[in-house]
C-alpha cells in the first residue's frame, strides 16, 4: 500500500499541470451535468413494506384523491367573536374558495360542513386536499398555500399549516461560520496563509465535486432533502482534516530538509496510507445504511459516502499536485529561508502523552466513568418523524399546529385513518361499522368516524382522532392497540390497515429501531477487520470499537437531554423539546463511527509508525501522540466548527444532526482518542501488537506505517528546471 500511494504521489507532484487539468475538467462536467440534469430532492419519510405504506400504494389505486398531500388551514375568530357571527362567518366562506384556488388543490372542505369548529366556537379547519403527494406540489401550489396566510376581511386570522408547510432545509450563510473557523484555525496550525487556503481548497473542491455527482443522481432516482446537507456537512469536514493531515507530514518533512518532491511522496505514502483507512472506515460506515432497507436512509448514506470518497480521491491526487504548484511556501516564512535542517521543539503533545501514560490507571477509571455518566439520559430517549410541533417558532406549521392544540387537543394534529378494502361494497360497509365500535372503545381515542369512500364503495376510510400528539408514546401505543383491536375483522376478501401520517412515523421508528443491530454488526464487522488488516493487531481495533461505544452513549445522552428534555434547549435555538427525529441514532452511529475510526487510525497508525521502527511500546505511544496531537486537535477543531455552523439553521433535523456530530466529534478527539487510547496503549505495552502467528499468515500485509517503502533510486528530472 505504502509502495503504491507513493508512486501515485511522486506521479501527481511530476505531472501537476496534467493532474489538476483533469481534476477541473472532471469539475465542470459534473457541474453541467447537475445544471441540465439536476432534479429535486424529496421531503418524505416511508419504508416500502409496513402496514402504513402498503395502505397508502393501494389508496392510489383505489382512492387517488385520498393519496395525495392533505393539510389543514387554521381559521381563529378575533376576540370576543365566534365563527358563527355573520362578517367572520362570510371571510370564512371567502377564505374557503380562495383555498379552493390554490394549484393542484382538489378539495377545501368548509368547517362548518366538516363539523370542525372548536367547542367555544372561535376556531376551525378548512381540510385541503392536494392531488399529488407533498414532496410532488409544484413551487406555484406551494407559493399559493403560504400566501393564504393573514387577516382575512380584516378580521379572521388564517393559517396554513400541515405537511405542505415541512419545507426543504436549505443552505444559508451561518453555515459559513463553521468554515470561516475551519480557515482562522489551518493559519494558526500552518503559520501559512498559503497552506491554509490550498488545504481549505482542495476541501471544497471534493464537496463541490461530490455535491454536483448527488444532484445528477437526483434525476434518475428520489434523494431525500436531508442528503444534500449531511453530504456537505461530511465533505467539508472530512475534506478539510484528510488534506491536512497529508500536509502536515509534508511540511514536517520538509522543515527536516528533505526534497519537495521527495517529501510529497513520502506524505502521500504514509499519511495518505491512513487517510485511505480512515475514509474506508467512514464510508463502510455511511454505505452500511444500505442494509437497513430504507430508502431514503439508503441514498442519504451512499450521498455521503461518494462525498468522502471524494475528499480521499482529492487529498492522495489532486493535493499532491498543488503541492508542487506551491513549493516551500507551504512553510512560514522564517522557515523558509532556514539554510539547514531545523529539528522541531517537542510541542504540548509529548508532554501530554507523558502525562497520560503516567497516570494511566485513573485517567481511564475516570474516563470511563465519565462518559457513563453522561450517557444516562439516553435510556429515555424517545422518538418520532418531525410534525409541527417540531417547527421553528412563527412558522405558519408551527403557528396552525399550537392553535389546533389548544383548540381540538393535540391529538387533533395527527389522525390515524383505518383503511377497509373488500369485494363487495356492503361487505366493506359492514367492517367500517365494525372497525367504529372497536374504535370508539379503545383509551385515548376522542372521536372516530367515517371518512371518504372509493366510488363503487370497496374501499372506505374512517379517521380515528387521538387524544395525545402524534409524536407522543401514548399515540404510538395506539396504533399498536388498534391494530390489534381491528385484526380479528379482516376475514375472507376484507384487508384492514392502519395509516396516516402518524402511523407511518411509527412504523419508520419501529422498523429503524430493529434494523439497528444488524447495521451495526455489519459496519462494525467490516471496520473491525479493515482496522485488522491495517494495524496487524487484534486488540486495537478491539480497543476503538469499545471507545466508540462510549463516544456513542454519552453523544446520545447529552443530545437527549438538551433536545428531549430541554436542558439548556434556549442556547442552541430549540424552543419546544421533543422527540428526537427516527433516524437520528442510526445516522449519527453512521457518521460518528466513521469519524472516530478517523482519529484511531490517524493517531494509532503513527504510533505503529514508531513502534515498528525500533521504539519501545510507552515510548511509541509518547511518539505517536506527540507528533499526532497537533493535527488531530486541529482536524478536530475544524471538523466540531463545520458541524456547529448548522446548529444555527431553523430546521430541527439538521440542528439535532449538527449538535450530535458537534458534541461527538469533541468527545471523541479529546476524551478518547487523545486521553483513552494512549493510557490503554500503555496500559497494555507490546500486548497492543499481538497478532496470531496463524492469522499472520491468512492476512495480507497493507502496510499503511511506510516499514516496507523501497525509494527508487533513479535519478530524477526536475520538471520546471530540467536538472537531473
Amino acid at each position: 500500500m505504502a509502495n503504491l500511494l507513493y508512486r501515485l504521489g511522486r506521479f501527481s507532484y511530476q505531472r501537476r499541470r496534467l493532474v489538476a487539468a483533469l481534476w477541473a475538467l472532471f469539475l465542470v462536467v459534473l457541474g453541467v451535468g447537475a445544471l441540465t440534469l439536476g432534479g429535486k430532492t424529496a421531503n418524505t419519510f416511508s419504508i416500502p413494506g409496513t402496514e402504513s405504506q402498503r395502505a397508502l400504494d393501494a389508496l392510489k389505486q383505489e382512492l387517488p384523491a385520498a393519496s395525495g398531500a392533505s393539510a389543514t388551514v387554521v381559521v381563529q375568530a378575533p376576540e370576543g367573536k365566534t365563527l358563527a357571527d355573520p362578517t367572520v362567518k362570510a371571510a370564512v366562506g371567502v377564505t374557503v374558495a380562495k383555498v379552493a384556488k390554490v394549484p393542484e388543490v382538489i378539495a377545501a372542505i368548509d368547517p362548518f360542513m366538516s363539523k370542525a369548529i372548536s367547542p367555544d366556537g372561535r376556531t376551525g379547519l378548512i381540510s385541503v386536499q392536494f392531488d399529488k403527494p407533498a414532496d410532488e406540489l409544484s413551487h406555484a401550489s406551494s407559493d399559493g398555500y403560504d400566501g393564504l396566510s393573514g387577516l382575512s376581511n380584516g378580521d379572521l386570522k388564517v393559517v396554513p399549516g400541515g405537511q405542505i408547510k415541512a419545507g426543504v432545509p436549505e443552505i444559508g450563510a451561518t453555515e459559513v461560520i463553521g468554515v470561516a473557523v475551519a480557515a482562522v484555525v489551518l493559519v494558526v496550525t500552518f503559520g501559512s496563509l498559503v497552506a491554509a487556503g490550498m488545504t481549505l481548497v482542495t476541501a471544497l473542491l471534493g464537496v463541490l465535486a461530490g455535491m454536483a455527482g448527488l444532484f445528477i443522481v437526483t434525476a434518475f432516482t428520489d434523494v431525500s432533502s436531508t442528503a444534500p446537507i449531511l453530504a456537505l456537512m461530511l465533505g467539508l469536514a472530512v475534506g478539510i482534516d484528510y488534506s491536512l493531515f497529508i500536509s502536515s507530514r509534508h511540511r514536517s518533512q520538509l522543515s527536516e530538509g528533505m526534497d519537495p518532491e521527495e517529501s510529497v511522496a513520502r506524505a502521500t505514502a504514509t499519511a495518505g496510507s491512513a487517510v485511505l483507512f480512515a475514509g474506508a472506515t467512514v464510508v463502510i460506515a455511511l454505505a452500511g445504511l444500505s442494509v437497513v432497507g430504507v430508502p431514503f436512509l439508503t441514498a442519504m448514506g451512499l450521498a455521503a459516502a461518494a462525498t468522502v470518497l471524494t475528499a480521499v480521491l482529492v487529498a492522495l491526487t489532486l493535493l499532491p499536485a498543488l503541492l508542487g504548484f506551491v513549493g516551500n511556501r507551504v512553510l512560514p516564512r522564517k522557515l523558509r529561508k532556514a539554510p539547514t535542517a531545523v529539528v522541531p521543539l517537542e510541542g504540548f503533545g509529548f508532554r501530554w502523552g507523558r502525562l497520560v501514560t503516567r497516570l494511566r490507571v485513573p485517567i481511564v477509571a475516570v474516563g470511563i466513568i465519565g462518559l457513563g455518566l453522561l450517557a444516562i439520559p439516553a435510556k429515555d430517549m424517545q422518538l418520532a418523524l418531525p410534525d409541527g410541533a417540531s417547527a421553528a417558532a412563527g412558522t405558519n406549521q408551527r403557528v396552525a399546529y399550537d392553535l389546533t392544540a389548544a383548540a381540538f387537543g393535540p391529538g387533533a394534529n395527527g389522525p390515524l385513518v383505518v383503511v377497509v378494502k373488500s369485494n363487495d361494497a356492503a361487505t366493506a360497509n359492514g367492517v367500517a361499522q365494525q372497525v367504529l365500535g372497536k374504535t370508539q372503545g379503545l383509551t385515548d381515542v376522542v372521536a372516530a368516524q367515517p371518512a371518504a369512500a372509493s366510488q363503487d364503495g370497496t374501499t372506505r376510510l374512517v379517521q380515528v382522532i387521538p387524544k395525545s400528539g402524534p409524536a407522543s408514546e401514548q399515540t404510538a401505543e395506539l396504533v399498536k392497540n388498534l391494530r390489534s383491536a381491528i385484526k380479528p375483522l379482516a376475514t375472507g376478501s376484507t384487508e384492514i390497515s392502519v395509516t396516516g401520517n402518524t402511523a407511518v412515523g411509527v412504523d419508520v421508528s419501529n422498523k429503524l429501531s430493529d434494523a439497528l443491530p444488524t447495521y451495526l454488526f455489519v459496519v462494525i464487522g467490516l471496520s473491525f477487520l479493515l482496522l485488522l488488516l491495517a494495524f496487524r493487531s487484534v486488540l486495537v481495533p478491539l480497543k476503538a470499537t469499545l471507545g466508540f461505544v462510549l463516544t456513542i452513549g454519552a453523544t446520545f445522552g447529552i443530545t437527549v437531554a438538551v433536545f428531549q428534555q430541554g436542558h439548556l434547549a434556549k442556547l442552541v435555538g430549540v424552543d419546544s423539546p421533543g422527540p428526537l427525529v427516527s433516524f437520528l441514532p442510526i445516522i449519527m452511529m453512521g457518521i460518528l463511527f466513521g469519524l472516530a475510526m478517523d482519529y484511531e487510525v490517524f493517531i494509532v497508525s503513527r504510533v505503529r509508525e514508531e513502534f515498528v521502527h525500533g521504539k519501545h511500546a510507552n515510548d511509541a505511544t509518547v511518539q505517536g501522540l506527540g507528533h499526532g496531537a497537533r493535527v488531530v486537535t486541529a482536524a478536530a477543531l475544524i471538523m466540531a466548527s463545520v458541524f456547529a455552523g448548522f446548529i444555527l439553521v431553523h430546521d430541527p433535523i439538521i440542528k439535532a444532526i449538527g449538535f450530535g456530530l458537534t458534541i461527538g466529534v469533541l468527545i471523541d478527539a479529546f476524551v478518547v482518542r487523545m486521553t483513552l487510547v494512549p493510557a490503554i496503549l500503555s496500559l497494555l505495552g507490546d500486548r497492543a501488537w499481538w497478532f496470531p502467528k496463524w492469522l499472520d499468515r491468512l492476512t495480507p500485509r497493507v502496510d499503511i506505517e511506510g516499514e516496507t517503502l523501497r525509494i527508487p533510486e533513479e535519478p530524477r528530472t526536475d520538471e520546471l528546471t530540467g536538472v537531473r
